[in-house]
């Protein structure tokens, strides 16, 4: 690995595609090459290396010898042991909405920052229906759950590994330590005739069947693309069998045949049911009363998380998952967990022509074991790895890698660094 630290201005070097993949452990010659290139990288639970972003942040940059060439990553360490310093949520303040990292980590005031989950990016599969933007797996801001993950069949991106699921996690708890989990809902809808099974909270997919709520943090994009596909098939065509009943407080107020749009109301819940689920919504009348419980069940952890979002877990334990793409090379945006939760990696892979090799899954979960990481999760890549970091002085972050794309893709969420003075 050949280190080029402190670098500034809006683009550090080159990135691009982000994934979780098919089959094939990593080469024993690759893992030769990448143990050669990362020979002499810090621990994570160093002091932060390269340039200083704030306290307990620091950015460096570095090239990696991969099997598809060389490629160029840029990484932020972050001491979550450092009281003056937490990660949260980016997001747009909607979860049907994109910005750039760039902007969203601006307007929360983080001094750093990588974009999030895969997303509904497209919608060619289904004519006159609209990508909403949203993101695949589940999402906890500020401590509030605000989206759980859907179907593992309409995920966008690429195959999950074997054992993974849409409900995997990188989240931070309220005591601050950085943790893998599985979150999954648990919730209901209590009516005068008995209790339906919610199963979705603002997801751009429903499973078939189902019934599921929409609240104000999902924003106003059309909620038409959550009764289209399957459970299996993303590409299905859209359900004909729907219904949409409106809930404000406590009781039912409006009903239509099919999904509708526009923002919901604070203290109003939209409910949306497809097939078995849109039959159960018609027996409600107007009026009625109504109450809608829902939240995020860990599946390890008995501490409240923080922060959570979605993508694809890669190392466990310090072990790369079983299943993991060793051929295809690509530009990636990863996270490392470090000393028990109390450090974090921030890696993106450079966009520009000259480094979109990039790197393969396989790639991904070895360069983060030998960062220092026992746990590492992907996250989308291409057109949407993003990392900023603010230059010292600076009022605002700047771009550090080169976008693939040319230009910051706008994403859903992402991950945000915040640091005091």
């Amino acid at each position: 690995m050949t280190r080029r630290r402190g670098r500034s201005g809006t683009g550090g070097r080159r990135a691009r595609g982000g994934s979780c993949g098919s089959v094939l452990a990593v080469l024993a010659a690759l893992g030769a090459l990448v143990g050669t290139g990362l020979a002499g990288a810090a621990p994570a639970g160093a002091a932060p290396g390269g340039t200083a972003v704030s306290a307990g942040v620091g950015y460096e940059e570095f090239d990696i010898p991969a099997s598809h060439g060389t490629t160029h990553a840029h990484v932020l360490r972050v001491d979550l042991d450092d009281p003056r310093v937490r990660v949260g949520l980016l997001h747009p303040g909607a979860v049907a909405s994109r910005a750039p990292v760039s902007v969203m980590a601006d307007a929360r005031g983080a001094v750093g920052g990588v974009n999030g989950d895969f997303f509904n990016i497209s919608e060619t599969q289904h004519p006159g229906v609209e990508a909403t933007g949203a993101s695949v797996g589940p999402v906890i801001a500020s401590g509030r759950a605000w989206k759980a993950a859907v179907p593992n069949g309409q995920r966008f991106g690429p195959a999950l590994p074997p054992g993974t699921t849409t409900e995997d996690v990188i989240g931070v708890g309220v005591d601050g330590r950085a943790r893998l989990d599985r979150l999954a809902l648990d919730g209901s809808v209590h009516t005068r005739e008995g209790r339906l099974p919610l199963e979705g909270l603002n997801q751009y997919a429903l499973p078939e069947g189902s019934v599921g709520a929409f609240t104000a943090e999902w924003g106003s994009a059309s909620r038409v693309r959550a009764t289209c596909g399957t459970d299996t098939d993303r590409a299905a065509p859209c359900s004909t069998d729907t219904y949409e009943v409106t809930v404000r407080d406590g009781r039912v107020v409006s009903a239509a045949g099919t999904p509708g749009s526009g923002p919901v109301a604070p203290g109003t819940t939209v409910l949306v049911g497809r097939e078995a689920g849109a039959r159960q919504l018609r027996e409600l009348s107007a009026g009625e009363p109504v109450t809608v419980r829902h939240r995020l069940v860990a599946a390890a952890s008995r501490v409240p998380y923080r922060f959570a979002l979605g993508g694809c877990p890669v190392l466990v334990g310090g072990q790369p998952l079983a299943g993991l793409d060793a051929r295809t090379s690509a530009v990636r945006t990863a996270v490392g967990i470090a000393d028990g939760g109390r450090h974090l990696l921030l890696l993106a892979v450079d966009g520009a022509p000259a480094y979109r090799s990039g790197l393969t899954v396989a790639e991904v979960a070895d360069t983060m074991r030998r960062l220092g990481a026992d746990d590492a999760f992907s996250l989308d890549g291409g057109g949407s790895t993003t990392l900023v970091a603010r230059e010292p002085g600076a009022a605002g972050v700047s771009v550090r890698n080169h976008p693939s794309g040319g230009a910051e893709r706008p994403v859903p969420n992402g991950i945000g660094v915040f640091s005091a003075p």
